[in-house]
């Protein structure tokens, strides 16, 4: 299915904005019949174009108000090295992504905590104690403008 056709783009609008339309109100919206419309998004989702959907969280009504992004540089760039960061990564319940990136650091880490002191605990205790991690630059988010989670 070409995701560039003008139609199937504009379903995929849709469904990345509010993933719980219905067939009726997507077919609506994008001017099809419902039964086009749902033949169109399962293709989609048969493709893997659709690989699922999701709800938008607030991190400050889950009591993570504090966002950041960290950039992560690590002393030694081998596999057992960068494995070893990936694994310790993945079982921190603040970040919330975790991205491997070329430039001046390894990683990119999205994190979300509490609040300053909950993410300086988590700066210090956690990352800074990490083996091989040799730079840790934090960005504050102070707003988001726009924020698509796809």
């Amino acid at each position: 299915m070409d995701v560039n056709d003008k139609i199937t783009a504009h379903i995929l609008r849709e469904l990345s904005t509010n993933g719980r339309l219905t067939n009726v109100e997507l077919a609506d919206r994008v001017g099809l019949s419902a039964s086009a419309c749902l033949r169109r998004v399962q293709e989609l989702e048969r493709t893997g174009v659709i690989t699922g959907y999701c709800a938008r969280l607030s991190p400050a009504a889950m009591g993570r108000g504090f966002v950041a992004y960290i950039a992560v540089g690590l002393s030694s760039h081998n596999k057992e090295s960068m494995e070893f960061f990936e694994k310790a990564i993945i079982s921190a319940p603040q970040v919330v992504e975790c991205h491997n990136i070329t430039g001046n650091a390894e990683y990119l880490l999205r994190v979300e905590a509490a609040d300053l002191a909950a993410y300086k605990k988590f700066h210090t205790d956690f990352l800074g104690a990490l083996p091989n991690v040799v730079s840790i630059n934090t960005s504050v988010v102070m707003d988001s403008p726009k924020c698509d989670p796809n």
